[in-house]
């Protein structure tokens, strides 16, 4: 039997999140889960990934959508952050 499963889609590129927003999808996390360090726009900027704090990684990612890992999902109160096709299928079963 499947389950049914609702979903609400967000283009974070037309409707930036608030540094409010990606506290709250962090759950008390490092913001380091929700940065996407394989970007290509990170590499451009040619920063040291090991000497940024948290708040600059959550200021660089408010910039910069980019560097936000997608897909973002949440499932109940747990947020996935670039979660695969096989992991969310996994979750959902």
């Amino acid at each position: 039997m499947r389950k049914k499963v609702e979903f609400t889609e967000r283009d974070f590129f037309k409707d930036a999140f608030s540094r409010a927003e990606i506290e709250k999808l962090l759950q008390g996390g490092k913001p380091s889960e929700m940065f996407n360090f394989r970007s290509p726009s990170f590499k451009k900027m040619e920063l040291e990934q090991d000497k940024l704090t948290d708040t600059q990684l959550i200021d660089l990612m408010l910039k910069e959508p980019r560097l936000i890992r997608r897909p973002i999902v949440k499932i109940g109160k747990k947020v996935y952050f670039g979660a695969d096709s096989k992991v969310l299928s996994d979750i959902l079963k």
